[in-house]
């Protein structure tokens, strides 16, 4: 096709009419392959105003009305020589086939979008090949972590970021540009030599989610084994008791709450430890230990798991009256009462402390609940960072303190009954409560007035051992000198 006709409103026999037709005098960008990435590639850059030329090794094949009207499909040799951008669509294997485009493509951009075939492997990434194959180009990795439904539906929460390498900075900041105008957010990974770890992301399976899941099965391990050996094994081998039916569904649900309640207070000690840490070096330009760093980062993958545990919970729970097991102890229970001439078998202290036990768990898993929808990107994005915090901040620590109660009412006196503890071992509620008092305790510490001043100053920039001026933001330019103030060290400071 000639050159000028590129500059023609861009028109095929099929495709969605409603496409906009970009304007003739926008730079063209092209793509090389006419597969399912590349369909919703064209599409989504052509909602974004681009001009889009695709380039097939058949036009006549080329899938010409799977894509939008204003898009053109014509020659791989026709793409490469109308668009100074363009993304290479195509499974590394046949990176080969485009060798005839060497002269073309020279002092061009060239986007590899491919993804590794495996992790670990030990040659080169795909778009450091493509680089050797073509030498007088400007290779980048980008766009291989955004699928092909991201395209089509548009940049939505988790599917904003697209990671981006290149060894020329020139056409890396030609990519940034180009996916900012799509609406996704780009994100520098830096030289070449790291696309194969780019290459290698979207293989990686809850990268994220390690951790945590592996804390909550080892939590779950340590309290049905402990549980196990407590209420079943030892009653079998000292008195004769079978109850390994209790294994499928009670020892179960015995450990589902403790691990939600330690993981629910695991979400809020590094935040703890951070802000101990701070106040103990007396700034915050200091870097965390990397082991905080990554807990810090992965809070909100441990509270999501403390919710799923508590629902599992509150679903177990649901189910105890309808076990078999659950029907015969009632019916015992009757029959023993009529044997023995009970009239009366109301308890009311055991009524109050079933009462208040449901309703402080019913509340625990409601906040719980809030905590994990609001952690969505979609829900989080629509509230303010104020409101943001003030649910995952403060709501959190309520729900910690409403999930403890529910474990403290559950116990009531019976940690301090020497029954309870047999050959010596404790109920499990009592290795539940620990660590969520600490947290709450230390959250409490920090409130004092010494503390939180402190603190505040701290992630103001104030800096132990050197002089700063603070102004308080109601008086910033109106010309009032602010106070001078002691550090309580001896250190003058301003602060709010």
């Amino acid at each position: 096709m000639p050159k000028g006709e590129m500059k023609k409103p861009l028109l095929l026999c099929s495709g969605d009419p409603e496409s906009p037709l970009p304007d003739p005098g926008v730079p063209a960008v092209g793509i090389l392959g006419t597969g399912d990435f590349s369909r919703s590639l064209a599409a989504r850059l052509v909602a974004s105003g681009h001009r889009v030329v695709v380039g097939s090794r058949n036009p006549r094949r080329g899938g010409r009305g799977l894509f939008p009207a204003a898009v053109e499909v014509t020659s791989q040799q026709e793409a490469a020589a109308h668009a100074d951008v363009l993304f290479v669509a195509l499974f590394p294997e046949h990176y080969s086939t485009l060798a005839g485009l060497r002269g073309a493509l020279a002092g061009k951009v060239l986007v590899d979008v491919s993804n590794a075939a495996e992790l670990g492997r030990g040659r080169p990434s795909n778009a450091e090949q493509l680089a050797d194959l073509f030498p007088e180009s400007d290779v980048v990795k980008a766009f291989n972590v955004i699928s092909a439904w991201a395209l089509l539906a548009g940049p939505r929460d988790g599917s904003r970021q697209v990671l981006i390498c290149s060894n020329s900075g020139r056409a890396k900041n030609v990519i940034m540009e180009l996916s900012r105008s799509m609406g996704f957010v780009p994100m520098d990974a830096g030289r070449l030599s790291s696309a194969r770890d780019v290459e290698d992301a979207p293989l990686r399976l809850f990268p994220s989610w390690r951790g945590p899941v592996l804390c909550a099965l080892g939590l779950f391990l340590f309290f049905y084994t402990y549980n196990f050996v407590r209420g079943v094994l030892l009653p079998y081998l000292v008195k004769g008791q079978n109850l390994f039916y209790r294994l499928p569904v009670e020892t179960v649900n015995s450990a589902l709450p403790a691990v939600a309640l330690e993981m629910l207070a695991l979400v809020y000690l590094p935040g703890l430890l951070a802000a101990l840490l701070q106040l103990r070096r007396g700034t915050k330009y200091q870097r965390f230990p990397d082991w905080l760093d990554r807990w810090l980062c992965q809070r909100k993958q441990l509270g999501l798991v403390s919710f799923f545990c508590a629902a599992l919970h509150a679903v177990y729970s649901l189910c105890l009256p309808m076990r078999r097991s659950a029907r015969y102890r009632l019916l015992n229970a009757a029959y023993k009462q009529v044997q023995d001439k009970v009239e009366n078998s109301w308890v009311e202290e055991e009524v109050w402390r079933m009462e208040l036990y449901l309703s402080f768990g019913i509340l625990a898993l409601g906040v719980m609940a809030l905590l994990a929808i609001t952690s969505l990107p979609s829900v989080g994005n629509a509230l303010t960072w104020r409101e943001f915090t003030f649910i995952q901040s403060r709501l959190g620590y309520v729900a910690l303190t409403i999930a403890t109660l529910h474990v403290l009412t559950f116990g009531w006196n019976r940690a301090f009954d020497r029954a309870q503890y047999a050959l010596y071992l404790p109920p499990s509620f009592v290795l539940e409560l620990p660590l969520p008092c600490t947290v709450l305790l230390g959250r409490l510490g920090l409130t004092l007035p010494c503390a939180a001043r402190r603190l505040a100053r701290i992630r103001r920039g104030w800096e132990s051992g050197r002089h700063l001026r603070f102004q308080p933001p109601s008086e910033a330019g109106n010309g009032d000198a602010p106070e001078d103030v002691s550090d309580g060290g001896g250190n003058p400071a301003m602060f709010v």
